[in-house]
Order: C-alpha cells, then structure tokens, then sequence
C-alpha cells in the first residue's frame, strides 16, 4: 500500500469515526430562550430557598410550638442534603439521565415545598426540607451544565453571565420574598410559592431539554464512595451549622462528628482515587489546574457572600431597627446591579477580557465594600449602605463570571459535568465556614468588647458616675423611688453597653472578611489561560 492508499484509508476511517459519533447540535431560537429560562428559574429556586426561610423562623416557631434551637434544624436539614447531594449530580445524571434527573429533581423539589408548607409539626417539617435539599441539590449543578450544552463554546462567556444573575440573585431575593411572605401572608406561603414555578418548570424541562446524544452509562454503581461522601460531607455540615451554639468541642457529640468528618472524607478522597468508576470523578482537578485553583476561589466568594449576608441583615435588623422587608429591599439594588453586568462580562471575557484582571478589579470592590461596612455607626440608616452595597454588586458581577468560567476552562465532555458539581460544592462549603467561623469569631468579639467597656465604668470612674446619674435622674419623675431609678438606669447602661459590644463585634466581622479578600489576592497569579483553549461540551450531565 503506497502512501497516497494509506492517507485515503485514514480520512475514510476518520469520516467513519465522525459518522459513528453523532455531532452535537446547539440549540437556536425561542428554543434557546425557552430552555435558558427554565434552566436559570430551576437554580433560582433552590438558592432562594436556602434564604426565604430565615425569615419566617419565629413564626414557625410559635405556629408549631417549637423552641428556636428546634426550628434551626429547618435550615441545617436542607443544608446538608444539598450540600451531600451537589457532587453526585454528575454520576447521578450519567445514571437516569440527564434531563430524567433534572425533571425529577425539580418534581421532588415541589412535592416537597407542598408537603413543608402542610406540615403539622417541627419534625415532619425538618424531614420534608431535608427531602427538598435532595430534590433542590441536583438544581444548580445540572442546571449549570445544561446551560453550557445550549450554548456554542464561542457563546460560553454569555451563558456564564447569565447564570451567575441566578447565582447573586437568588440569595438575595429569598429574605425579601420571605419577609413579604410573612408580613402579608403566612409562614406556609414561603414553601407554596415553589410549587406553580416548580410544575411549569418541570413541563418546560420535559418539553424542550434533550438528552445529548453522547450518552455515559454507567457501568457500576459506587456505593462505597456514595456512603462516605454522605457521612462525611453530612458531619461536616453538622458541625458547621451546630458547632457555634453548642460550643464546639466542649460538646463531645460535635467532636465525634469531627472525627467522623475527617476519617469519612480522607476514606471517599482515598476510594474515589483508586476506584475504576467513581461516583465523584476526582481526578479532574489533576487535569485541570485551574479547576483546583478556581475551587479554592470559589470558596474564598462563598465564605465573603454567605458570610456578610449572614452578618448585615442581623446587624441591620437588630440594632439599627429594620424589617425584613427594608432588609430586602435595601439589598435588592445590588444584586439586580449584579444581574445587570453578569452578561455583558460574560460576552467580554469570551471575546478577550483578562479573567485575572476582571477578578483582581472583583476582589478589590469586595474588599472595599466590606471594609466600608465595617466603618458603619450606630446612626447609619438605608441611604448610608446605597452606594457601599451597589459596591458590592459591582465586585461579585467581575468575581463570579471569571471564577466559573475558570472551572470548566480546558475540560471535555462529561469532566464539565463533574467540574460543575465540585465547583458548587465548594461554593456552598465556603458559606457554610463563612457563616460558622463569622458567628462564632462575632461571639468571641463581643465578650472581648464587652469586657474592655466594663473596665471603664467602674464606681470611680467621672464619666461613667456622671453618665449613671443623668440616667437616674432623668428617671425619677417617672418611677416612685430613687431606688426603681437607680435600677432602671442600670438596665438601660447594661443595654447601651451590650449594644455597643455587638456593634463592634459586626464591625470586627466585616472587616475580617475583608481582609481575607486581599491575603487570597496573590492566588490570581496562578492561573493560566490559553485563549484558543475551547470547552467541549458534547455529552455533558
């Protein structure tokens, strides 16, 4: 055979090959508009959720007779589903399907917002959100990576945008939504607002989603890696939500969760390693560089995002006097500025834009904001925080788009898939340690503030005698005794000393955040991006 025959034969072989391998065809038109929708509706109402429900705790708790710390496990239950169930969405969807586990994922979500909202007691209601966690954790993962399917890989910049105007959006809509909820309806409300945006959801999915034509079967199913991941991320979880009010390892279930944590992890990292068929492909961080450098960056952005969202509202609420609903609508300027951008990042960075300096510009911004934050007085009112959380809007748009660009850069096929499922994972861990670490560093900072206030108000201190006596006096005409004046002033200088305590912890907090934007800065330096370098997205789950 001379070399002319040899050449023939191989571009005969490789049209074969092409014929065999069914080309994948990108969607176009009111189709595309239709599916992007849906998708971006789906991943909205699970971060809503994570939300909307913090509202309403106290009015579960007298509406089902549970204690404060009881109703707590309404949050911490759907945390840990989703939080177990985010990784295993890639191998869950080779497993069903993907459009099969989206469009039963968002059924279950559904089912179990109507069964949450009908529940006659705190544990029914404890079970049925841990229910919902499953069904909303698939959400986000599959919702992303159906995205990047319906888009061409040179249109991989605009999805991205738009997906992150969910991301930014649907923490921030969830209090607002809530507090409406509550204020002019009921509690139950917040679980049955899912369920006609669920059901049209669901039809939408059905109707126009296609299964890609390049199908990953699944040839053994990974139990083992299936069970730890469960129990250690779970414990993790646990820990995180639980630790702060039980003062962590003074409690010795907590640090029996640590263990099994640590053991349960290292054993799944270990088995998932060495395994032929993963659950949770693991190896894909080894491929891909900026994979494992964009996780650590998305969980430097989930810790700032849940973890100043945690402090403001309660810093607002509790000792500058807002509602729920002023709360919300203070922050909803700020991710709609968010949502605003998210495009038109997207389309820059496709076309050229330096991820490192949109992200380097991102973190800065986020920097400032909460530095500024932390500056706040006892007299700040909603115009003081306008122009601080437009700030803030502005850094997420220029941190988000990059970042999850930078996880799916350079993968093919179903690696995007598992890509998608460790890069949310790792952004719902960091907002868990975000609002762990925060809660726990605020309480420490209180008792030290505290601590240095009571060394100024000794009996011989002027200032403080001087201060307790206009106190007492101004108390006597209404009390029938110096000494019910004398007691009332006490009161009112424990309150003022409690309340400066807090103030100043919340401003230690925010500005502890913001330092950790500017030590994680030099991260930036290492990631490397080859322009010409296309994601493959044919066979995504």
């Amino acid at each position: 055979m001379n070399s002319e025959q040899t050449a023939n034969t191989a571009t005969a072989l490789v049209a074969d090959a092409a014929h065999q391998l069914p080309a994948h065809n990108y969607e176009t038109g009111i189709r595309k508009v239709i599916i992007t929708a849906t998708v971006i509706v789906a991943a909205m109402l699970e971060l809503i959720d994570t939300t909307i429900v913090n509202v309403a705790l106290n009015h579960i708790s007298g509406n089902l007779g549970a204690s404060i710390e009881d109703v707590s496990w309404v949050v911490t239950s759907y945390a840990i589903a989703n939080v177990i169930i985010i990784p295993l969405s890639g191998f869950l969807g080779q497993l069903l399907g993907r459009r099969n586990y989206f469009v039963g994922s968002i059924l279950l979500f559904t089912a179990a917002s109507l069964l949450c909202g009908i529940s006659t007691n705190i544990w029914m209601l404890v079970l049925f959100r841990f229910i919902q966690g499953i069904g909303g954790g698939a959400l986000l993962p599959t919702s992303q990576a159906i995205l990047y399917e319906t888009f061409k890989p040179e249109e991989r910049g605009a999805a991205t945008g738009i997906f992150s105007m969910g991301l930014v959006l649907g923490p921030t809509i969830g209090p607002l939504l809530g507090g409406w909820l509550v204020d002019y309806f009921s509690w139950e409300w917040c679980f049955f607002v899912n369920i006609p945006v669920g059901l049209l959801a669901a039809w939408a999915s059905l109707t126009f989603v296609k299964e890609p034509k390049v199908q990953h079967t699944v040839e053994k199913i990974d139990w083992a890696g299936i069970a730890l991941l469960s129990v250690g991320i779970g414990s993790l979880q646990f820990i995180l939500e639980r630790g702060e009010s039980k003062d962590w390892f003074e409690t010795s279930y907590i640090t029996w969760f640590t263990i099994i944590a640590v053991v349960s992890l290292a054993a799944f990292v270990w088995h998932e390693l060495h395994t032929e068929h993963p659950a949770v492909d693991l190896s894909v961080l080894g491929r891909s560089k900026n994979l494992a450098i964009g996780a650590v960056l998305t969980f430097i952005v989930g810790y700032g995002l849940y973890g100043s969202l945690f402090v403001f509202p309660v810093f607002v609420q509790r000792l500058l006097g807002f509602t729920a609903l002023l709360t919300g609508l203070v922050l909803f300027p700020s991710a709609m500025l968010t949502g605003v951008i998210s495009l038109p990042l997207g389309i820059a960075l496709q076309k050229g834009a330096s991820p490192k300096a949109l992200m380097a510009f991102g973190m800065t911004a986020f920097f400032l904001f909460c530095w500024e934050l932390g500056m706040q007085t006892m007299q700040s009112g909603a115009s003081n925080f306008f122009w601080i959380l437009l700030l803030r809007g502005l850094a997420l748009g220029f941190i988000f788009i990059p970042v999850t660009m930078l996880a799916v850069s350079g993968l093919h096929g179903k690696d995007i898939g598992q890509a998608t499922g460790l890069n949310n994972m790792v952004r719902q861990l960091g907002g868990s340690f975000g609002i762990a670490i925060t809660n726990t560093y605020i309480a420490k900072r209180v008792a030290m503030h505290r601590s240095e206030i009571l060394t100024h108000l000794s009996p011989y201190d002027p200032a403080a005698v001087t201060r307790i006596s206009g106190v007492q006096q101004a108390l006597g005409t209404t009390t029938s005794s110096p000494v019910d004046a004398q007691q009332m002033a006490m009161k009112a200088l424990e309150y003022t000393v409690t309340t400066q305590s807090y103030h100043l912890a919340y401003m230690d907090a925010f500005k502890l955040i913001a330092l950790l934007f500017l030590i994680c800065l030099p991260l930036l330096l290492l990631i490397r991006v080859d322009k010409n370098e296309k994601a493959d997205m044919s066979g995504v789950h």
